[in-house]
């Protein structure tokens, strides 16, 4: 049987809304530290991983929504299905690849130690940069410097985070360290002196110190990269959605290209924080 010249065009028109119709997708984040994600006055998720998200969304044309989700199981939600992707901060490790597969960067970044203010410890050059990704003979005096500072301290860290591998290895049985479920819960303590400090990521540090909460605290020691922190941070997305890997890599490729990455850093944490490549 002949289609008629009509419904040869509406079928057509059909298959072409079909195909530009969006892939609905569900993204998790934190929404517990901020600036990367906080949860807003209106209860909804924002932050410099929301507005990244959406912008990416777009150009895929995508059908995005976000959902919250505490970050010690995080990967374990992606990975049974509550949602489709994580934007959460999340730095790309050689470690979690076993599990769940990443697009290319869309950030970078830095950790840093906070401790007290009233700690008698000998001072260290906030401003220097530490790569942990090769260690050499200068880095491990700086590192054995570090240790000794920190030997006998109670610190904090979040649990299941990259930072605690780090502090972990870096001071051993040297301090004790105590493991949070959320940066709220440990920067608290440290507000309330139960702890002397921690290690976290600087700018989500930052907007504690810049409060009333974080007076007592200051930044210690250098800032703290690559190693266990990987090459950036990047959206996780199950293994299987290859397709999805390259949607979004294909995105963060063109935001990166045209400025929003860098403008959108520079809105949320007043420097570029851009993947450099």
């Amino acid at each position: 049987m002949k289609l008629t010249l009509f419904a040869m065009c509406l079928e057509l028109a059909i298959g072409s809304t079909a195909m530009a119709a969006p892939r609905s997708v569900a993204i998790g984040s934190e929404g517990a530290s901020p600036p990367w994600n906080a949860i807003g006055e209106d209860g909804q998720l924002a932050g410099f991983d929301i507005d990244v998200g959406k912008d990416l969304c777009r150009r895929a044309n995508l059908d995005c929504r976000f959902v919250a989700q505490d970050w010690d199981g995080i990967i374990p939600a992606l990975t049974v299905g509550k949602f489709d992707a994580i934007m959460s901060g999340m730095a790309i490790t050689e470690k979690r690849k076993k599990s769940i597969a990443f697009s290319q960067p869309y950030a970078g970044g830095f950790n840093q130690i906070v401790l007290r203010k009233d700690l008698q410890v000998a001072p260290m050059d906030t401003a220097a940069k530490l790569d942990l990704t090769d260690i050499d003979a200068a880095k491990k005096s700086t590192l054995a410097t570090i240790r000794l500072a920190l030997s006998g301290k109670t610190l904090g860290v979040l649990r299941s985070s990259n930072s605690e591998v780090v502090l972990n290895e870096l001071v051993g049985t040297a301090a004790s360290i105590r493991s949070y479920d959320s940066q709220d819960n440990l920067q608290l303590d440290l507000a309330a002196g139960r702890i002397d400090g921690g290690l976290a990521d600087y700018f989500t540090w930052k907007a504690f110190l810049d409060g009333p909460d974080g007076a007592d605290a200051a930044f210690y020691g250098p800032e703290l990269s690559g190693g266990p922190w990987g090459p950036g941070v990047g959206i996780g997305l199950r293994q299987s959605d290859k397709d999805l890997v390259a949607v979004f890599d294909k995105a963060i490729g063109e935001a990166k290209a045209d400025g929003t990455l860098r403008r959108l850093s520079l809105q949320w944490f007043g420097l570029d924080v851009s993947p450099n490549q």
